[in-house]
């Protein structure tokens, strides 16, 4: 991550803590991380940390290991590291516990702003995360934060939009679906679902169909994933999906529409069956409010047709409304930093997971 993608501008958040702390919300993000602070800091970057391949790379690009997209723009000379997989931290090897804990320090300094305070902030998390998966991340949180604490991802959602009764957020992002019942209180565990089909599933998806239907072409799950961002869809498309790629090192133009639309519309049983298995976990006299209070956040939300597609195939249940949050980047930190604000730093133990100076 760096500073060339660190976006400044002015919250306007009250803090709800002492002058010498800084309050952050961060969305920690297979593919992406975005965070807040209460003093204007707000940036996004890819979750990825470069180290130079040999020592002719390190002439090139120094010792010290790159982050975001300067990383991924200098992947000749780095091997690139992505800590986190299916929304939480890797568990794979040393490299990867190195680089969760180098990218979530990098965060923080960003945060800072070359301000020597203490930070204190709240993380998102896929909904169903084990403990094992929160209390290694607070692990490394602790190197940088005075206090941490981990709630779910669609959870934070629904604090910033102020949904938090009679209503479900579908959290679709790069390496989990998360979906989340609200009704009024924290959300517990069975009130939560996570499942592993995000925006990497159909990257991967995306790459084999292409390289199925067209032989010849040179296809990566990057190239699948640039392809999807522009361009994805469900149900019927205004005009073909036509794209540039490489056939056997030449340019030329393919018609990917019905392998865009097929890979896309096959998240949607998955997300529309734990639907009508969480709707059922409402009182009977709140499931028609929360059939007309669906939130869709995340990247995938940005599928054109997909909030009206999972209306159509729930449409049994009567009456649904399907919606998408405006800011799918930020709305997750955006939530984590409000309620990090509003809600007294003694009483976060009464969220979730967390460590601190008064533990």
């Amino acid at each position: 991550m760096d500073q060339e993608n660190a976006e400044i501008a002015e919250t306007g958040t009250p803090s709800a803590l002492s002058a010498g702390r800084i309050i952050v919300g961060i969305d920690l993000g297979t593919c992406r991380t975005a965070v807040m602070s209460e003093k204007g800091t707000k940036l996004l970057a890819r979750s990825v940390v470069g180290y130079p391949k040999d020592i002719i790379s390190e002439k090139v690009v120094g010792s010290e290991p790159l982050f975001g997209d300067e990383a991924v723009e200098k992947r000749n000379f780095l091997d690139l590291c992505y800590p986190l997989a299916d929304g939480v931290i890797r568990e794979a090897s040393e490299r990867d516990y190195q680089a969760a804990y180098q990218l979530l320090g990098h965060v923080v300094d960003l945060a800072k702003a070359g301000k020597e305070s203490e930070v204190c902030g709240i993380i998102g998390v896929p909904a169903r995360a084990s403990i094992m998966n929160k209390e290694l991340l607070l692990s490394i949180a602790k190197q940088f934060m005075a206090k941490a604490l981990v709630v779910s991802e669609p959870f934070m959602v629904a604090y910033e939009l102020n949904k938090l009764s009679n209503c479900i957020v579908v959290d679709i992002g790069a390496g989990t679906v998360d979906i989340c019942c609200m009704k009024g209180t924290v959300p517990i565990p069975d009130d939560q679902v996570t499942f592993l089909k995000g925006g990497d599933f159909i990257d991967e998806r995306l790459s084999l169909a292409i390289t199925r239907r067209y032989p010849g072409v040179q296809m990566t799950e990057a190239v699948a994933c640039s392809i999807k961002e522009k361009h994805a869809f469900v149900g019927e498309s205004a005009a073909k999906v036509v794209v540039t790629l490489r056939d056997e090192g030449k340019p030329a133009e393919f018609d990917v529409t019905e392998d865009i639309r097929s890979v896309c519309e096959s998240i949607v049983p998955d997300i529309c069956e734990h639907l009508e298995t969480l709707i059922t976990k409402f009182n009977p006299e709140d499931q028609e409010l929360a059939l007309k209070n669906i939130v869709l956040a995340g990247g995938g939300s940005r599928i054109r047709g997909l909030a009206a597609m999972i209306a159509e195939q729930m449409h049994e249940y009567g009456e649904i409304k399907v919606t998408a949050v405006s800011d799918p980047e930020y709305v997750g930190c955006s939530g984590a930093l409000k309620l990090a604000t509003e809600i007294p730093l003694d009483m976060w133990g009464q969220i979730g997971v967390m460590f601190g100076a008064d533990d």
